[in-house]
């Protein structure tokens, strides 16, 4: 007798396949859900692979319009960095595939979800705290950290001989020795060889990315035309190459940024869990849409509301990492950083070349630039006596507190 229905998160790798056969022994029938956010996946064997290996039913969902549209342009809105550096493709993919899995799990009306993230990881956080947000009484199998599944299956040699006796089909190539994950805005490498955070990545670990020594020569110049923050046009002004729809632009930003090496980082960054861990990241389009919008935001936003959003960004990079994305809390910042790109409007020009990103200019119909306020040349409605007092002012407090230890050591 069943036990009930589980929705898988399924990728069609040796882990999330051994684990769909290890939950029908333990009784459950299986549902696989495969989500396409951009990764180099073959989903038509993807399907045959799951429905050999006993699913009840598979879902194959393209997501990769909402992922951009709904999780990447909320995160260029807010500048998103974790930990000064870390662009966050990762932590944005897990609540975009698990809104979809919820969805699966109440329409098939399925009470448990499982996933094949590890017990160590941030992605176990991420997945369910989504599931349980948008489906409370979901029940969750999470077989990495059950000792009887992680005693079993202590490396991919005791996966690789359940497999072998399962007739589960395994890679005929040597897997890379390390942990790859994909999506249309980045791929992060982890785990194998690259744990020892002294070692270089080897030169053929880049997919994403050229290595910038190789890149052409001649750099590719942007224009990228924002509205209430969010990028509606990328002009190439090269060959005239024009892309307006959301899934086009990114993709095309990918594909400049790759060409020129844009967007890798190695670092150790601290995971949510409690510990260090060394990633290393390739993040090309997203690269350059930080560095656009950063510009076209401080060209175009008040300072001090600019200062408090700074505050948010920070705080909505922890949320998103973490894997707050569905609390109350993340939907408040998220709200407020929105209101704050109200008038986030403009294009701005951009070279892209050997690994980085030159700002050239920007122009905006809500621009707070006043050249002749500004001007060296002109007085415009400004009277420099005016700054005299200013100083003062500010000199109070500095001449107060230096009056106390100026002389203490005479």
């Amino acid at each position: 007798m069943s036990k009930g229905t589980v929705v898988l998160a399924y990728s069609g790798g040796l882990d999330t396949s051994c684990i769909l056969v290890w939950l029908k022994e333990q009784g459950y029938d299986v549902i696989a859900f495969l989500a396409n956010i951009g990764q180099d996946e073959d989903f038509d064997e993807a399907r045959k692979k799951a429905e050999n290996l006993g699913a009840k039913k598979v879902f194959i969902e393209d997501l990769r319009a909402e992922f951009v549209e709904h999780f990447i342009w909320p995160a260029v809105q807010a500048n998103a960095v974790y930990e000064d550096r870390y662009l966050l493709g990762t932590s944005l993919a897990r609540p975009c595939i698990s809104r979809s899995l919820v969805d699966v799990a109440r329409r098939e009306k399925a009470h448990f979800i499982s996933h094949g993230a590890t017990g160590k990881g941030n992605d176990q956080v991420r997945f369910e705290l989504t599931s349980y947000a948008l489906y409370p009484e979901v029940k969750i199998i999470a077989p990495w950290r059950i000792p009887e599944f992680y005693n079993r299956f202590k490396g991919r040699l005791d996966l690789m001989e359940y497999a072998e006796k399962h007739g589960i089909p395994v890679p005929v190539t040597p897997k890379a020795p390390w942990s790859m994950d994909a999506n249309l805005m980045h791929i992060s490498y982890e785990s194998g060889i690259l744990e020892d955070p002294k070692s270089h990545a080897p030169v053929d670990l880049y997919l994403m990315t050229k290595n910038p020594e190789e890149a052409p020569n001649a750099p590719d110049v942007l224009e990228i035309t924002f509205r209430k923050g969010v990028p509606v046009k990328v002009t190439n002004l090269k060959d005239a190459t024009s892309k307006d729809a959301a899934l086009d632009i990114f993709l095309y930003l990918n594909e400049i940024g790759g060409r020129h090496g844009v967007g890798r980082i190695d670092i150790v960054e601290n995971r949510f869990i409690g510990m260090k861990s060394r990633g290393i990241y390739e993040t090309p389009g997203g690269t350059i849409l930080l560095q656009a919008h950063l510009d076209i935001e401080t060209f175009t936003m008040d300072k001090e509301v600019r200062r408090i959003k700074q505050g948010l960004s920070v705080k909505f990079s922890e949320l998103v990492y973490n894997g707050f994305w569905y609390s109350p809390e993340c939907d408040f910042v998220r709200h407020c950083i929105q209101k704050s790109q109200e008038n986030v409007e403009g294009t701005v020009q951009l070279s892209v070349f050997k690994g980085q990103v030159y700002l050239l200019g920007r122009e905006s119909p809500k621009s707070l630039y006043n050249e002749e306020l500004v001007s060296m040349d002109k007085q415009g409605d400004y009277d420099p006596c005016d700054a005299s007092g200013f100083i003062r002012i500010n000199a109070v407090r500095l001449r107060e507190y230096h009056r106390l230890f100026l002389h203490q050591d005479e």
